[in-house]
């Protein structure tokens, strides 16, 4: 790996191929054949619009674009009076490009005033990503980026807390473009805390190019934290109270101050408030069925800040550092009842009446500082170095009190109490360069990183009052992960066909070492592995309006340091939780046909292969207790089709719909696992309704059909119907409004499981 990067490195340093460029002329002039003078004049890729380049007319309304690279095009052109125009696509090949003279109409009255308004769509389609505009959606209010992640198109989330895009786990959680730092439950618990209002968008992209890590069997949910880039001092505040079971308060502050030169951004938010959830478990196991349930209710307060700065060095480099912060604690209250009986009784013979308090702290900590250099002959040249800590002090008792049938005596007592704090520290560094080679773009890149873990799982009994520490339920688990990665990618654009592959490489070295009395076959655990991970596409473009696209990606997903402790530790007097050290890493092959009409409606068949898939089981043990261990159960096929249109009804109405078809089959490695095969349909559509006085009604909803999680429980179908308003006032600088999420209360998640002689409902 080592030699890799080496070549790469000199690869970087020793391009020295010239950037081949080429030349746009143009003439802008009225209806009447007037010249168009100091015409406002824009160049847009047609694959994704995005602006490539802009410039004025002359007093003659001629226009002249330089140091532009082959591929397809459309121009814009705005003039005071006349009605904006849009150019047809045209293609740019190897040679300089006079065009037609083009012709924009007078407005069919004068203005006495003219106002340039925008705004984004909520959602919006591009060749390489989906992408979910969140600040123009009124239902995120109140809510953090876990909740609105429920929202977006084409995204289920589980009762675990899992993410599914198209039918797949294992998604890559990206913060402005970067690994998330943390998985598993802390990231869960972090994006639990980061509130809606300090996001700008959400990017899902499927089949992520060789630049991204590998991670992520079902690709990569980028979420955008705003930024504001407009010049002087701004700022902007936010202040929301919700209800449901508890009330709730959020807040939220970000204020700005940028130059030429510099740019300096800060924001804090936070959340506080009670958060009531419950769980009901039907349990056969042997001869005894146990039926659980539990009521939690979380007092949290989360506090998140942010600050920054970008130094503009000059008209190519830009030097920026940022300062991620995530503050959260809070007392954690679950109470439960699980009456127990034989199957061939009625009534029960004892009853477990049981109680869990976790007084917890979570801190977490990064810095970034990033160089970015990009100059006009398309160089681009990106590093970062980023270092982050993430510090979890957990505190939990359990008081468990057996009765008998109708709870009138105690027969038996067990309270015991785990301390566990959790540091984790992570380094990262990371290149990335670009330029134009053999008429199309290449890339390189490298990465390198270390993830460092110290796990320590304190359990004390007690005894008359008395808390005794259990050494033999005691332990200490260190896990180091190190990741290094290399990749080049390519990317030309022959006429009306565009192609892009690119391969990626990753070492992956770790050490998983487990410090306990207990002697185990897998104290200590040590891999070595590199993998190779290629990706490709092909895009044609049929006519202006229409394409077809076909891309391939080979991805993995790598067990998290909590799902490989394999220790023991208790959720309740009857069932506890168990690592697995000897868990291997799932791999997915992705492969996906495309087709996109006009730029908004588009139509994809993916198929997907993913080998030595793992999920979390629920097995049996001394008769009538239960664990809960990951495991390689099977491999998985997932076939989606999917359906997605963003459309205007009319200047007042605007629609989106996507639509997920999806059919997963489970080809059992594991002796008790029984092999599953489920179509599911999953739906998002949101209607937004402009309405007279500046306000804005927001209609949306998400639905699932019966599904399968995790390859084990069969589930059933779920939903939600949400509902929004608002009102702009005081010339629109403050905007008031209401929401409510899950009107119809069909969003609770409910399965039913059958592992070996064990059932679960």
């Amino acid at each position: 790996m080592k030699n890799l990067l080496i070549c790469l490195c000199a690869l970087i340093l020793n391009l020295t191929l010239a950037a081949q460029t080429y030349k746009i002329e143009g003439l802008a002039k009225s209806d009447n054949n007037e010249a168009l003078p100091f015409a406002t004049v824009a160049l847009y890729k047609t694959q994704d619009s995005s602006l490539v380049k802009a410039n004025v007319a002359d007093e003659n309304g001629g226009f002249k674009l330089s140091n532009i690279g082959v591929g397809q095009y459309f121009i814009g052109i705005n003039s005071v009076g006349f009605q904006k125009f849009q150019s047809p696509v045209f293609m740019l090949s190897d040679k300089d490009l006079v065009l037609p003279p083009y012709v924009l109409k007078a407005e069919t009255k004068a203005l006495k005033e003219v106002v340039v308004t925008s705004r984004k769509p909520i959602v919006e389609v591009l060749a390489d990503k989906t992408v979910f505009n969140v600040q123009n959606t009124l239902s995120a209010t109140g809510t953090s980026a876990f909740e609105l992640l429920r929202k977006a198109p084409g995204v289920i989330i589980d009762n675990n807390d899992n993410l599914i895009v198209e039918g797949k786990t294992g998604v890559q959680i990206y913060i402005d473009g970067k690994p998330s730092v943390l998985s598993g439950p802390d990231l869960i618990s972090y994006l639990k805390t980061l509130q809606a209002s300090d996001i700008e968008a959400v990017e899902i992209i499927t089949q992520p190019s060789a630049r991204y890590d590998a991670a992520g069997n079902a690709g990569i949910v980028n979420i955008r934290l705003k930024k504001d880039r407009r010049f002087g001092t701004n700022g902007s505040l936010s202040v929301g109270y919700g209800y449901g079971f508890f009330g709730k308060v959020n807040s939220s502050l970000s204020l700005n101050h940028r130059n030429r030169k510099t740019n300096f951004f800060g924001t804090y938010s936070n959340r506080l408030g009670q958060n009531r959830s419950f769980m009901d478990l039907y349990r056969e196991q042997a001869n005894t069925i146990f039926d659980l349930k539990t009521v939690t209710i979380d007092d949290a307060k989360s506090h998140n800040v942010k600050a920054g700065m970008d130094y503009f060095i000059n008209n190519k480099s830009t030097f920026g550092v940022i300062v991620n912060g995530n503050f959260n604690n809070g007392l954690m209250t679950m109470n439960s009842r699980t009456p127990i009986r034989l199957r061939t009784e009625n009534t029960p013979k004892e009853v477990l009446v049981a109680q869990s308090i976790t007084d917890y702290n979570n801190q977490n900590l990064y810095v970034n500082s990033n160089y970015r250099f990009a100059d006009t002959l398309g160089h681009v040249w990106n590093m970062d170095l980023d270092y982050g800590i993430y510090n979890a002090k957990r505190l939990n008792d359990q008081p468990n009190y057996y009765f008998n049938g109708n709870e009138s005596v105690r027969l038996s007592e067990r309270v015991f109490q785990m301390n566990t704090p959790t540091d984790i520290s992570i380094l990262t560094f990371k290149s990335d360069y670009e330029q134009t080679f053999l008429k199309g773009k290449l890339g390189l890149g490298f990465k390198i990183s270390s993830v460092k873990t110290n796990n320590q799982f304190d359990f004390f009994d007690f005894f008359n009052n008395e808390k005794i520490k259990n050494q033999d339920r005691s332990n200490r688990f260190e896990y180091a992960e190190n990741i290094n990665a290399g990749y080049i990618n390519y990317n030309r654009q022959w006429k009306n066909v565009n192609i892009q592959a690119g391969l990626r490489v990753e070492q992956t070295i770790s050490d998983g070492n487990l410090i306990a009395t207990q002697a185990n076959n897998d104290n200590r655990v040590k891999r070595n592995y590199t993998d190779f991970f290629p990706s490709g596409g092909i895009t044609y473009n049929l006519n202006p309006k229409n394409a077809l696209g076909l891309t391939y990606s080979r991805r993995i997903e790598r067990p998290n340091y909590h799902s490989l402790n394999p220790f023991e530790w208790k959720i309740d007097e009857l069932s506890y939780g168990k690592g697995n050290a000897f868990l291997r890493p799932q791999y997915t092959n992705n492969v996906k046909l495309s087709h996109t009409h006009n730029y908004t409606l588009t139509t994809s068949l993916s198929y997907s292969y993913t080998q030595d898939f793992f999920a979390q089981i629920t097995d049996t043990t001394e008769g009538v207790r239960n664990f809960i261990m990951t495991r390689n159960i099977a491999n998985e096929k997932v076939l989606n089709l999917g359906i997605s249109y963003p459309f205007q009804v009319n200047n007042w109405w605007n629609v989106y719909a996507s639509l997920n078809a999806y059919r997963s089959s489970f080809e059992a490695t594991n002796e008790k696992f029984t092999p599953i095969t489920q179509t599911t349909l999953s739906f998002y559509g949101q209607n937004t309704f402009t309405l007279p006085q500046k306000w804005t009604l927001e209609v949306s909803g998400w639905f699932s059909s019966p599904s399968v999680w995790g390859g084990t429980y069969l589930t059933k179908s779920l939903g939600s119907l949400d509902v929004a308003i608002q009102k702009k006032i005081f010339k629109e600088k403050i905007s008031v409004r209401l929401a409510v999420s899950d009107v119809l209360f069909t969003s609770p998640w409910r399965g039913d499981l059958q592992y070996g002689d064990l059932k679960i409902r």
